[in-house]
Order: structure tokens, then C-alpha cells, then sequence
């Protein structure tokens, strides 16, 4: 049993260990402000629809970690396994973080991973999102106007309607995702040999800079057949389109 602001609470046995959980917020306060702790937690307590103790900043709690700690109470196994491996990403590629911090949430992810593989994909919310899209939202908060497109076409899309429109959508957010990041305002199709320069000057590998633009390619081109000139968009393929772009738009991010 641990004690949370006053009260007791039992650990499930098939949930995440209290244990890792403590050593994660230990982790995670040392290499991530204040504010940041409440601004990912917040966000992801919004997604699911959970209440959290410290929702905003300066916080009541006595630090970080137990600020953190508290934070991650109130969510599923499963929504603390997404929220740890995110905050694990932030870690990750953060160029503030030493080489020490990086390091030992480099391991919690390798323990996360291999203990708890059973929560991966797992989320459920009053809108159940795959966990790319969810984290795609938090990692767009420094790109107002890609991340208000790209909220338009996650609406279209989880109401059933405007399938057309919520696919176009996902196509302006990444283009003008991509506008923020290179600095112009070229559209999709010309962005292709850019992108793999801004890959390798970021130390992305040629191979992965030479794919990224095959498949922007093919993805511009997808759009152009199914989305400006046909309203037929095949439903199965609508999730993965959906997928790929959160996917293309977390990664270039990430190496910013």
C-alpha cells in the first residue's frame, strides 16, 4: 500500500508497480521543469477525460517528483504506460538533458517496454485515439496553426463525416508543419527534397532521409487520387492515412 495526499491505495497487481512509477517521476523531475510535468500530465488528463491533483503550476505538492508521482495516480495502467513512454521520448530528445538523464530514461523504456508490453496500445478515453495520435497533439503545442488543422481533422474523423475533408486536413496540417520547421512556404509536393535535407542536417541517416521522401511522395500523391479529385476514399485505408501522418509529423518534430 502507498499513501496519496492523506489517503491509502493498494497496487494492482496487474497494473505498473508503485516501485516504477516513483523511479520514473525521480527520473523525469530531474531533466523536465515544473510547468512541463503539469503541461504533458494536464494535456493527457484532457484526452482521458481523468482528473489530476496538480493541474496547474506553481503546484501544492512539496517537489517535482511528488507533483509527478501524484499526477500519474489517477490514470489507467494503460494511460501510464503511453504518458511514461512519451515522457520518455521528451527526455530523450531533449537537447537540455545531460548525457546521465538521457541515459537512465533510455533504460526506464527499456524496462517499461519489456515488463509492461501487456499496456502498449491499450488506451481507451472518451475518445479512443491509436497512442501516435494522442502524442502528436502534445508534441504540435509549439505549432498553433498545424495543430489547429490537424484537431479539425481528428473531429471530421472521429464523428464518421467528412471523410474527405478530414484526410485534406491531415495533408495542410503536415504541410504546414512543414512550413514552420523549414522556414517557407512552399506547398506538399515541393517540400519532398527538402525534407531529406532537413533529416541529415538534423543527423538523421541518409537511408531514412532518402524513405522519408519516397513516402512523402507517395503519400502527396495518394492525396491528390483519393482526396482532391475523388470523394470515394476507401475506409479501410482511412485510419492508416491518419496513422502515417501522425507518425511523419511526431518524427520531424522530434529531431527539431
Amino acid at each position: 500500500m502507498f499513501r496519496i495526499r492523506g489517503k491509502y491505495t493498494n497496487t494492482l497487481n496487474n497494473g505498473i508497480s508503485t516501485a516504477f512509477i516513483q523511479r520514473a517521476s525521480e527520473i523525469f523531475s530531474q531533466a523536465l521543469s515544473g510547468s512541463q510535468i503539469v503541461s504533458i500530465t494536464t494535456a493527457f488528463a484532457v484526452d482521458f477525460n481523468v482528473d489530476v491533483p496538480h493541474p496547474s503550476y506553481p503546484f501544492v505538492a512539496s517537489n517535482k517528483k511528488t507533483a509527478l508521482f501524484e499526477n500519474l495516480q489517477p490514470f489507467s495502467p494503460a494511460q501510464q504506460y503511453q504518458i511514461i513512454y512519451e515522457l520518455c521520448d521528451r527526455v530523450g530528445t531533449n537537447s537540455d538533458t545531460t548525457f546521465e538523464q538521457k541515459s537512465a530514461s533510455s533504460q526506464l523504456k527499456i524496462t517499461l517496454l519489456s515488463r509492461y508490453y501487456q499496456f502498449a496500445n491499450q488506451v481507451t478515453s472518451t475518445d479512443p485515439k491509436p497512442a501516435v495520435v494522442t502524442e502528436v497533439r502534445h508534441w504540435l503545442s509549439e505549432f498553433a496553426s498545424a495543430r489547429k488543422i490537424y484537431d479539425e481533422a481528428l473531429q471530421k474523423h472521429s464523428n464518421g463525416v467528412f471523410t474527405r475533408n478530414a484526410l485534406d486536413d491531415l495533408r495542410l496540417s503536415l504541410e504546414e508543419l512543414l512550413r514552420q520547421l523549414i522556414n517557407n512556404d512552399k506547398s506538399l509536393e515541393k517540400q519532398v527534397p527538402l525534407i531529406g535535407r532537413y533529416i541529415k542536417d538534423r543527423n538523421g541517416s541518409a537511408e531514412l532521409a532518402n524513405m522519408f521522401e519516397k513516402l512523402i511522395d507517395y503519400y502527396s500523391k495518394y492525396q491528390n487520387t483519393y482526396v482532391k479529385h475523388d470523394d470515394a476514399v476507401p475506409t479501410a485505408e482511412v485510419d492508416f492515412i491518419l496513422e502515417i501522418t501522425s507518425s511523419f509529423m511526431k518524427h520531424l518534430i522530434r529531431i527539431k
